[in-house]
Protein backbone atom coordinates (compact mmCIF):
# COMPACT_ATOMS: atom_id res chain seq x y z
CA UNK A 1 0.00 0.00 0.00
CA UNK A 2 2.78 2.42 0.97
CA UNK A 3 4.72 1.68 -2.22
CA UNK A 4 1.60 2.24 -4.27
CA UNK A 5 1.03 5.60 -2.58
CA UNK A 6 4.65 6.57 -3.26
CA UNK A 7 4.15 5.61 -6.90
CA UNK A 8 0.97 7.68 -7.16
CA UNK A 9 2.65 10.68 -5.56
CA UNK A 10 5.60 10.28 -7.94
CA UNK A 11 3.18 10.11 -10.88
CA UNK A 12 1.56 13.37 -9.78
CA UNK A 13 4.97 15.04 -9.62
CA UNK A 14 5.87 13.49 -12.96
CA UNK A 15 2.80 15.05 -14.55
CA UNK A 16 4.59 18.39 -14.23
CA UNK A 17 6.57 17.32 -17.30
CA UNK A 18 3.29 17.65 -19.20
CA UNK A 19 1.67 20.44 -17.19
CA UNK A 20 4.54 22.95 -17.31
CA UNK A 21 4.74 22.91 -21.16
CA UNK A 22 0.93 22.99 -21.23
CA UNK A 23 0.98 26.14 -19.06
CA UNK A 24 3.40 27.87 -21.43
CA UNK A 25 1.42 26.73 -24.49
CA UNK A 26 -1.92 27.75 -22.99
CA UNK A 27 -0.78 31.20 -21.92
CA UNK A 28 0.81 31.78 -25.34
CA UNK A 29 -2.35 30.70 -27.18
CA UNK A 30 -4.48 32.82 -24.84
CA UNK A 31 -2.27 35.87 -25.48
CA UNK A 32 -2.43 35.34 -29.23
CA UNK A 33 -6.20 34.86 -29.11
CA UNK A 34 -7.09 38.01 -27.17
CA UNK A 35 -4.03 40.16 -27.84
CA UNK A 36 -3.29 39.57 -31.53
CA UNK A 37 -6.74 38.51 -32.70
CA UNK A 38 -5.96 34.87 -33.53
CA UNK A 39 -9.27 33.83 -31.99
CA UNK A 40 -9.20 30.41 -33.67
CA UNK A 41 -6.58 29.37 -31.08
CA UNK A 42 -8.89 29.91 -28.12
CA UNK A 43 -10.97 26.76 -28.50
CA UNK A 44 -7.91 24.42 -28.75
CA UNK A 45 -6.40 26.16 -25.73
CA UNK A 46 -9.52 25.50 -23.64
CA UNK A 47 -9.62 21.90 -24.87
CA UNK A 48 -6.01 21.29 -23.73
CA UNK A 49 -6.67 22.68 -20.26
CA UNK A 50 -9.95 20.82 -19.86
CA UNK A 51 -8.36 17.51 -20.81
CA UNK A 52 -5.72 17.96 -18.14
CA UNK A 53 -8.42 18.91 -15.61
CA UNK A 54 -10.48 15.85 -16.52
CA UNK A 55 -7.39 13.67 -16.15
CA UNK A 56 -6.90 15.10 -12.65
CA UNK A 57 -10.55 14.39 -11.74
CA UNK A 58 -10.18 10.78 -12.87
CA UNK A 59 -6.96 10.32 -10.91
CA UNK A 60 -8.46 11.79 -7.74
CA UNK A 61 -11.49 9.52 -8.08
CA UNK A 62 -9.30 6.45 -8.59
CA UNK A 63 -6.44 7.21 -6.17
CA UNK A 64 -8.01 9.28 -3.39
CA UNK A 65 -11.67 8.24 -3.71
CA UNK A 66 -12.65 11.90 -4.14
CA UNK A 67 -15.33 12.35 -6.78
CA UNK A 68 -15.04 15.77 -8.41
CA UNK A 69 -18.16 16.56 -10.39
CA UNK A 70 -17.60 18.02 -13.86
CA UNK A 71 -18.29 21.78 -13.60
CA UNK A 72 -18.79 22.75 -17.23
CA UNK A 73 -21.92 24.43 -18.50
CA UNK A 74 -23.90 22.40 -21.10
CA UNK A 75 -22.76 22.91 -24.67
CA UNK A 76 -25.13 25.14 -26.66
CA UNK A 77 -27.47 23.38 -29.10
CA UNK A 78 -26.84 23.76 -32.85
CA UNK A 79 -28.41 26.83 -34.46
CA UNK A 80 -31.95 26.42 -35.76
CA UNK A 81 -32.96 28.00 -39.09
CA UNK A 82 -35.70 30.60 -39.18
CA UNK A 83 -38.82 30.31 -41.33
CA UNK A 84 -36.93 31.88 -44.26
CA UNK A 85 -34.04 29.42 -43.91
CA UNK A 86 -31.60 32.01 -42.53
CA UNK A 87 -29.63 31.63 -39.29
CA UNK A 88 -29.59 34.50 -36.79
CA UNK A 89 -26.69 35.42 -34.54
CA UNK A 90 -27.43 38.53 -32.50
CA UNK A 91 -28.68 41.03 -35.12
CA UNK A 92 -26.99 39.43 -38.13
CA UNK A 93 -28.45 36.84 -40.51
CA UNK A 94 -26.34 34.11 -42.11
CA UNK A 95 -27.05 31.63 -44.87
CA UNK A 96 -25.23 28.77 -43.12
CA UNK A 97 -25.08 27.79 -39.43
CA UNK A 98 -21.27 27.83 -39.33
CA UNK A 99 -20.71 31.37 -38.00
CA UNK A 100 -23.67 31.35 -35.54
CA UNK A 101 -22.44 28.01 -34.19
CA UNK A 102 -18.90 29.41 -33.80
CA UNK A 103 -20.24 32.51 -32.03
CA UNK A 104 -22.32 30.37 -29.65
CA UNK A 105 -19.33 28.18 -28.87
CA UNK A 106 -17.13 31.24 -28.25
CA UNK A 107 -19.65 32.71 -25.81
CA UNK A 108 -20.08 29.32 -24.14
CA UNK A 109 -16.35 28.90 -23.51
CA UNK A 110 -15.65 32.47 -22.41
CA UNK A 111 -18.69 32.80 -20.13
CA UNK A 112 -18.15 29.49 -18.34
CA UNK A 113 -16.45 30.18 -14.96
CA UNK A 114 -14.99 26.68 -15.01
CA UNK A 115 -12.88 27.64 -18.06
CA UNK A 116 -10.96 30.23 -16.06
CA UNK A 117 -10.89 28.17 -12.86
CA UNK A 118 -9.25 25.34 -14.81
CA UNK A 119 -6.62 27.74 -16.12
CA UNK A 120 -5.91 29.11 -12.63
CA UNK A 121 -5.64 25.54 -11.33
CA UNK A 122 -3.15 24.63 -14.03
CA UNK A 123 -1.01 27.73 -13.47
CA UNK A 124 -0.86 27.06 -9.71
CA UNK A 125 -0.15 23.32 -10.12
CA UNK A 126 3.67 23.55 -10.04
CA UNK A 127 3.57 25.80 -6.99
CA UNK A 128 1.13 23.55 -5.09
CA UNK A 129 3.04 20.39 -5.91
CA UNK A 130 6.31 22.02 -4.89
CA UNK A 131 4.74 23.04 -1.56
CA UNK A 132 3.40 19.51 -0.99
CA UNK A 133 6.61 17.75 -2.05
CA UNK A 134 7.85 17.21 1.57
CA UNK A 135 4.47 15.68 2.49
CA UNK A 136 4.50 13.47 -0.63
CA UNK A 137 7.93 12.16 0.37
CA UNK A 138 7.27 11.59 4.08
CA UNK A 139 3.51 10.89 4.22
CA UNK A 140 2.37 10.09 0.69
CA UNK A 141 -1.17 9.08 1.65
CA UNK A 142 -1.72 12.30 3.60
CA UNK A 143 -0.20 14.26 0.74
CA UNK A 144 -2.60 12.66 -1.74
CA UNK A 145 -5.53 13.57 0.50
CA UNK A 146 -4.43 17.19 0.80
CA UNK A 147 -3.83 17.39 -2.94
CA UNK A 148 -7.25 15.85 -3.62
CA UNK A 149 -8.90 18.50 -1.45
CA UNK A 150 -7.01 21.19 -3.37
CA UNK A 151 -8.16 19.69 -6.68
CA UNK A 152 -11.73 19.50 -5.42
CA UNK A 153 -11.58 23.14 -4.33
CA UNK A 154 -10.46 24.32 -7.77
CA UNK A 155 -12.11 21.83 -10.14
CA UNK A 156 -15.48 21.00 -8.59
CA UNK A 157 -18.80 22.07 -10.05
CA UNK A 158 -20.05 25.59 -9.43
CA UNK A 159 -23.59 26.57 -8.48
CA UNK A 160 -24.16 27.97 -11.96
CA UNK A 161 -23.00 24.77 -13.68
CA UNK A 162 -25.16 22.61 -11.41
CA UNK A 163 -28.21 24.75 -12.14
CA UNK A 164 -27.48 24.71 -15.87
CA UNK A 165 -27.06 20.93 -15.82
CA UNK A 166 -30.32 20.56 -13.93
CA UNK A 167 -32.10 22.80 -16.45
CA UNK A 168 -30.65 20.76 -19.32
CA UNK A 169 -31.66 17.51 -17.61
CA UNK A 170 -35.17 18.81 -16.93
CA UNK A 171 -35.48 19.88 -20.56
CA UNK A 172 -34.52 16.40 -21.76
CA UNK A 173 -36.83 14.81 -19.21
CA UNK A 174 -39.70 17.07 -20.25
CA UNK A 175 -39.16 16.16 -23.91
CA UNK A 176 -39.09 12.45 -23.07
CA UNK A 177 -42.25 12.79 -20.99
CA UNK A 178 -43.95 14.69 -23.81
CA UNK A 179 -42.90 12.01 -26.32
CA UNK A 180 -44.16 9.29 -24.00
CA UNK A 181 -47.47 11.08 -23.52
CA UNK A 182 -47.85 11.60 -27.28
CA UNK A 183 -47.13 7.90 -27.91
CA UNK A 184 -49.69 6.97 -25.25
CA UNK A 185 -52.31 9.22 -26.84
CA UNK A 186 -51.64 7.64 -30.26
CA UNK A 187 -52.02 4.19 -28.74
CA UNK A 188 -55.34 5.13 -27.11
CA UNK A 189 -56.55 6.68 -30.38
CA UNK A 190 -55.54 3.55 -32.28
CA UNK A 191 -57.29 1.29 -29.78
CA UNK A 192 -60.48 3.35 -29.94
CA UNK A 193 -60.38 3.58 -33.74
CA UNK A 194 -59.57 -0.04 -34.48
CA UNK A 195 -61.60 -1.58 -31.65
CA UNK A 196 -64.38 0.33 -29.97
CA UNK A 197 -65.23 2.61 -32.90
CA UNK A 198 -65.37 -0.28 -35.39
CA UNK A 199 -67.64 -2.26 -33.07
CA UNK A 200 -69.97 0.70 -32.57
CA UNK A 201 -70.21 1.23 -36.34
CA UNK A 202 -71.05 -2.45 -36.75
CA UNK A 203 -73.76 -2.20 -34.07
CA UNK A 204 -75.22 0.84 -35.86
CA UNK A 205 -75.35 -1.01 -39.17
CA UNK A 206 -76.95 -4.03 -37.46
CA UNK A 207 -79.64 -1.82 -35.89
CA UNK A 208 -80.28 -0.24 -39.29
CA UNK A 209 -80.86 -3.71 -40.75
CA UNK A 210 -83.19 -4.51 -37.83
CA UNK A 211 -85.30 -1.45 -38.68
CA UNK A 212 -85.81 -2.75 -42.22
CA UNK A 213 -86.58 -6.33 -41.15
CA UNK A 214 -88.75 -5.73 -38.10
CA UNK A 215 -91.98 -5.64 -40.19
CA UNK A 216 -90.95 -7.97 -43.02
CA UNK A 217 -89.15 -10.73 -41.14
CA UNK A 218 -89.50 -10.45 -37.32
CA UNK A 219 -87.52 -13.65 -36.76
CA UNK A 220 -84.50 -12.32 -38.69
CA UNK A 221 -84.80 -8.97 -36.90
CA UNK A 222 -84.82 -10.79 -33.55
CA UNK A 223 -81.67 -12.72 -34.51
CA UNK A 224 -79.93 -9.47 -35.51
CA UNK A 225 -80.93 -7.85 -32.22
CA UNK A 226 -79.33 -10.78 -30.41
CA UNK A 227 -76.13 -10.21 -32.38
CA UNK A 228 -76.28 -6.50 -31.61
CA UNK A 229 -76.64 -7.28 -27.90
CA UNK A 230 -73.60 -9.57 -28.01
CA UNK A 231 -71.65 -6.93 -29.95
CA UNK A 232 -72.54 -4.25 -27.41
CA UNK A 233 -71.29 -6.51 -24.61
CA UNK A 234 -68.02 -7.06 -26.47
CA UNK A 235 -67.77 -3.33 -27.09
CA UNK A 236 -68.24 -2.63 -23.39
CA UNK A 237 -65.50 -5.14 -22.59
CA UNK A 238 -63.23 -3.49 -25.16
CA UNK A 239 -64.00 -0.03 -23.76
CA UNK A 240 -63.17 -1.20 -20.23
CA UNK A 241 -59.86 -2.55 -21.51
CA UNK A 242 -59.04 0.83 -23.05
CA UNK A 243 -60.00 2.57 -19.80
CA UNK A 244 -57.72 0.23 -17.87
CA UNK A 245 -54.99 1.13 -20.34
CA UNK A 246 -55.46 4.83 -19.49
CA UNK A 247 -55.57 4.45 -15.70
CA UNK A 248 -56.84 1.24 -14.10
CA UNK A 249 -59.45 1.76 -11.36
CA UNK A 250 -57.70 -0.79 -9.14
CA UNK A 251 -54.52 1.33 -9.28
CA UNK A 252 -56.34 4.44 -8.08
CA UNK A 253 -58.39 2.61 -5.43
CA UNK A 254 -56.04 -0.08 -4.09
CA UNK A 255 -52.55 1.16 -4.93
CA UNK A 256 -49.56 -0.22 -6.82
CA UNK A 257 -49.18 -3.52 -4.97
CA UNK A 258 -52.76 -4.72 -5.57
CA UNK A 259 -52.73 -3.39 -9.13
CA UNK A 260 -49.63 -5.46 -9.94
CA UNK A 261 -51.26 -8.50 -8.29
CA UNK A 262 -54.28 -7.93 -10.56
CA UNK A 263 -51.93 -7.90 -13.56
CA UNK A 264 -50.47 -11.19 -12.37
CA UNK A 265 -53.93 -12.76 -12.14
CA UNK A 266 -54.86 -11.62 -15.67
CA UNK A 267 -51.56 -12.77 -17.19
CA UNK A 268 -51.45 -16.14 -19.01
CA UNK A 269 -48.11 -16.80 -17.28
CA UNK A 270 -47.48 -18.06 -13.78
CA UNK A 271 -46.58 -14.81 -12.03
CA UNK A 272 -45.29 -14.47 -8.46
CA UNK A 273 -45.47 -11.02 -6.87
CA UNK A 274 -43.35 -10.08 -3.84
CA UNK A 275 -44.13 -6.68 -2.34
CA UNK A 276 -42.32 -4.77 0.41
CA UNK A 277 -43.71 -1.24 0.19
CA UNK A 278 -44.35 0.37 3.58
CA UNK A 279 -45.33 3.61 1.84
CA UNK A 280 -47.44 4.28 -1.20
CA UNK A 281 -45.77 6.36 -3.96
CA UNK A 282 -47.44 9.30 -5.66
CA UNK A 283 -50.05 8.54 -8.33
CA UNK A 284 -47.82 9.41 -11.34
CA UNK A 285 -45.06 7.15 -10.01
CA UNK A 286 -47.55 4.31 -9.46
CA UNK A 287 -48.85 4.70 -13.00
CA UNK A 288 -45.34 4.64 -14.50
CA UNK A 289 -44.35 1.49 -12.58
CA UNK A 290 -47.69 -0.23 -13.26
CA UNK A 291 -47.49 0.22 -17.03
CA UNK A 292 -43.80 -0.72 -17.01
CA UNK A 293 -44.59 -4.02 -15.27
CA UNK A 294 -47.56 -4.55 -17.61
CA UNK A 295 -45.31 -4.07 -20.64
CA UNK A 296 -42.70 -6.47 -19.26
CA UNK A 297 -45.29 -9.16 -18.58
CA UNK A 298 -46.65 -8.71 -22.08
CA UNK A 299 -43.14 -8.99 -23.56
CA UNK A 300 -42.44 -12.15 -21.55
CA UNK A 301 -45.62 -13.76 -22.85
CA UNK A 302 -45.46 -12.64 -26.50
CA UNK A 303 -41.73 -12.47 -27.28
CA UNK A 304 -39.87 -14.26 -24.52
CA UNK A 305 -41.70 -17.62 -24.63
CA UNK A 306 -41.65 -17.58 -20.83
CA UNK A 307 -43.67 -19.74 -18.45
CA UNK A 308 -42.99 -18.17 -15.06
CA UNK A 309 -42.30 -14.60 -14.00
CA UNK A 310 -41.29 -13.09 -10.65
CA UNK A 311 -42.09 -9.46 -9.84
CA UNK A 312 -40.41 -7.88 -6.82
CA UNK A 313 -41.39 -4.44 -5.49
CA UNK A 314 -39.13 -3.15 -2.72
CA UNK A 315 -37.58 -0.02 -1.27
CA UNK A 316 -34.07 1.26 -0.80
CA UNK A 317 -34.55 4.17 1.58
CA UNK A 318 -36.59 6.69 -0.41
CA UNK A 319 -35.93 4.82 -3.67
CA UNK A 320 -38.45 2.46 -5.27
CA UNK A 321 -36.92 -0.65 -6.81
CA UNK A 322 -38.73 -3.02 -9.17
CA UNK A 323 -37.27 -6.27 -10.51
CA UNK A 324 -39.02 -8.48 -13.09
CA UNK A 325 -37.45 -11.86 -13.90
CA UNK A 326 -38.75 -14.40 -16.41
CA UNK A 327 -37.51 -17.81 -17.58
CA UNK A 328 -37.88 -17.00 -21.28
CA UNK A 329 -35.43 -17.31 -24.15
CA UNK A 330 -33.64 -14.03 -23.38
CA UNK A 331 -32.09 -11.71 -25.91
CA UNK A 332 -34.13 -8.65 -24.91
CA UNK A 333 -32.60 -5.44 -26.23
CA UNK A 334 -34.02 -1.90 -25.84
CA UNK A 335 -32.61 -1.02 -29.27
CA UNK A 336 -34.79 -3.65 -30.98
CA UNK A 337 -38.08 -1.93 -30.20
CA UNK A 338 -39.31 -4.51 -27.70
CA UNK A 339 -41.12 -1.91 -25.58
CA UNK A 340 -38.13 -1.35 -23.31
CA UNK A 341 -37.44 2.04 -24.89
CA UNK A 342 -40.97 3.10 -23.96
CA UNK A 343 -40.34 2.01 -20.38
CA UNK A 344 -37.14 4.06 -20.37
CA UNK A 345 -39.12 7.11 -21.46
CA UNK A 346 -41.64 6.57 -18.67
CA UNK A 347 -38.94 6.22 -16.02
CA UNK A 348 -36.94 9.19 -17.32
CA UNK A 349 -39.68 11.54 -16.13
CA UNK A 350 -38.74 10.53 -12.56
CA UNK A 351 -34.96 10.22 -13.08
CA UNK A 352 -35.48 6.47 -13.07
CA UNK A 353 -32.92 3.93 -14.25
CA UNK A 354 -33.49 0.76 -16.27
CA UNK A 355 -31.03 -2.15 -16.25
CA UNK A 356 -31.55 -5.19 -18.51
CA UNK A 357 -29.71 -8.50 -18.21
CA UNK A 358 -30.95 -10.87 -20.90
CA UNK A 359 -28.35 -13.30 -22.24
CA UNK A 360 -29.36 -15.62 -25.13
CA UNK A 361 -31.23 -18.55 -23.65
CA UNK A 362 -32.39 -16.54 -20.66
CA UNK A 363 -33.33 -15.79 -18.04
CA UNK A 364 -34.23 -12.12 -18.49
CA UNK A 365 -33.95 -9.77 -15.53
CA UNK A 366 -35.14 -6.18 -15.80
CA UNK A 367 -34.35 -3.91 -12.85
CA UNK A 368 -35.86 -0.46 -12.43
CA UNK A 369 -35.09 2.09 -9.75
CA UNK A 370 -36.84 5.41 -9.21
CA UNK A 371 -34.86 7.64 -6.82
CA UNK A 372 -36.46 9.68 -4.04
CA UNK A 373 -40.08 8.88 -4.82
CA UNK A 374 -41.00 7.48 -1.39
CA UNK A 375 -41.41 9.43 1.86
CA UNK A 376 -38.04 9.90 3.55
CA UNK A 377 -39.37 8.84 6.94
CA UNK A 378 -35.90 7.77 8.08
CA UNK A 379 -34.20 11.06 7.28
CA UNK A 380 -34.18 13.77 9.90
CA UNK A 381 -32.52 17.14 9.85
CA UNK A 382 -28.77 16.86 9.99
CA UNK A 383 -27.36 18.36 13.20
CA UNK A 384 -25.58 21.63 12.71
CA UNK A 385 -21.85 22.04 13.01
CA UNK A 386 -20.83 22.39 16.68
CA UNK A 387 -20.04 25.92 17.77
CA UNK A 388 -16.37 25.22 18.41
CA UNK A 389 -15.97 23.74 14.93
CA UNK A 390 -17.87 26.64 13.39
CA UNK A 391 -15.60 29.09 15.23
CA UNK A 392 -12.51 27.32 13.90
CA UNK A 393 -13.88 27.42 10.34
CA UNK A 394 -14.67 31.14 10.62
CA UNK A 395 -11.19 31.84 12.01
CA UNK A 396 -9.53 29.87 9.22
CA UNK A 397 -11.47 31.64 6.47
CA UNK A 398 -10.82 35.02 8.09
CA UNK A 399 -7.03 34.59 8.39
CA UNK A 400 -5.95 32.11 5.70
CA UNK A 401 -5.66 34.85 3.07
CA UNK A 402 -2.80 36.54 4.92
CA UNK A 403 -0.11 33.83 4.66
CA UNK A 404 -1.34 32.73 1.23
CA UNK A 405 -1.30 36.00 -0.65
CA UNK A 406 0.48 38.97 1.00
CA UNK A 407 3.05 36.96 2.96
CA UNK A 408 3.38 34.23 0.32
CA UNK A 409 2.50 34.90 -3.33
CA UNK A 410 2.99 38.70 -3.27
CA UNK A 411 6.29 38.39 -1.38
CA UNK A 412 7.41 35.75 -3.88
CA UNK A 413 6.59 38.03 -6.82
CA UNK A 414 8.52 40.90 -5.23
CA UNK A 415 11.47 38.60 -4.53
CA UNK A 416 11.42 37.32 -8.13
CA UNK A 417 11.26 40.81 -9.65
CA UNK A 418 13.97 42.10 -7.30
CA UNK A 419 11.84 44.88 -5.83
CA UNK A 420 13.68 46.29 -2.82
CA UNK A 421 10.66 46.94 -0.64
CA UNK A 422 10.27 44.97 2.57
CA UNK A 423 7.17 46.72 3.93
CA UNK A 424 5.35 44.21 6.15
CA UNK A 425 6.44 41.11 4.20
CA UNK A 426 8.01 39.06 7.00
CA UNK A 427 10.00 36.69 4.80
CA UNK A 428 11.94 39.57 3.22
CA UNK A 429 13.39 40.55 6.62
CA UNK A 430 15.13 37.17 6.93
CA UNK A 431 18.63 36.40 5.62
CA UNK A 432 18.62 35.79 1.87
CA UNK A 433 19.05 31.95 2.03
CA UNK A 434 15.96 31.70 4.24
CA UNK A 435 13.65 33.96 2.29
CA UNK A 436 12.41 31.47 -0.31
CA UNK A 437 11.80 28.67 2.25
CA UNK A 438 9.85 31.16 4.36
CA UNK A 439 7.79 32.31 1.36
CA UNK A 440 6.98 28.72 0.34
CA UNK A 441 6.19 27.90 3.96
CA UNK A 442 3.74 30.81 4.14
CA UNK A 443 2.01 29.65 0.96
CA UNK A 444 1.80 26.09 2.24
CA UNK A 445 0.44 27.31 5.58
CA UNK A 446 -2.26 29.34 3.84
CA UNK A 447 -3.22 26.42 1.57
CA UNK A 448 -3.44 24.08 4.54
CA UNK A 449 -5.67 26.58 6.35
CA UNK A 450 -7.98 26.84 3.32
CA UNK A 451 -8.11 23.07 2.93
CA UNK A 452 -8.83 22.60 6.64
CA UNK A 453 -11.64 25.18 6.48
CA UNK A 454 -13.25 23.13 3.70
CA UNK A 455 -12.51 19.71 5.19
CA UNK A 456 -14.03 20.28 8.66
CA UNK A 457 -17.66 20.93 7.54
CA UNK A 458 -17.51 18.44 4.65
CA UNK A 459 -16.18 15.68 6.90
CA UNK A 460 -18.90 16.48 9.47
CA UNK A 461 -21.66 16.09 6.88
CA UNK A 462 -20.15 12.91 5.46
CA UNK A 463 -19.94 11.26 8.89
CA UNK A 464 -23.57 12.12 9.64
CA UNK A 465 -24.68 10.86 6.25
CA UNK A 466 -22.97 7.48 6.60
CA UNK A 467 -24.28 7.17 10.14
CA UNK A 468 -27.91 7.60 9.08
CA UNK A 469 -27.97 6.13 5.60
CA UNK A 470 -29.64 2.84 4.77
CA UNK A 471 -27.32 0.19 3.28
CA UNK A 472 -27.85 -0.37 -0.44
CA UNK A 473 -29.25 -3.75 -1.32
CA UNK A 474 -27.55 -5.60 -4.19
CA UNK A 475 -29.47 -5.86 -7.43
CA UNK A 476 -30.63 -9.39 -8.05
Amino acid sequence: MLLRRFGQAAALIGLLLVEVPAIALSLTMLLLSFGVGMVFLYSPQVKVVRRLAELNRRLMRSWADVRIESPYLPEPPPPEPQADGMYRSDRTLYKTPRIPAWNNRWRWLTSDPATWRDLIWLVLEPLVKAALLPVFVTLPERGLRIYALWSDLMLRATVASRLASQVSHLTRTRNLAADSQAAEMRRIERDLHDGTQARLVAIGMTLGAVEELVDKDPAAAKALLSKARDASSETLTELRRVIRGIHPPVLAERGLADAVRALAMDSPLQVTVDVDLPHRPEAPVEAAVYFAVSELLSNAARHGDARTVTVDLSTNGPNLRVTVTDDGMGGADPAKGSGLSGIERRLAAFDGLLAVHSPPGGPTTVSMELPRVLPEHWAGGLPKLPRWKAAIVVFLWATAWCPTFPQGIVAGVMKTLGIDERSWFLALYLPDPWQWPAILGMIMLGLCMHILAIWIPSNHKRDLWFAGATPIKPWC
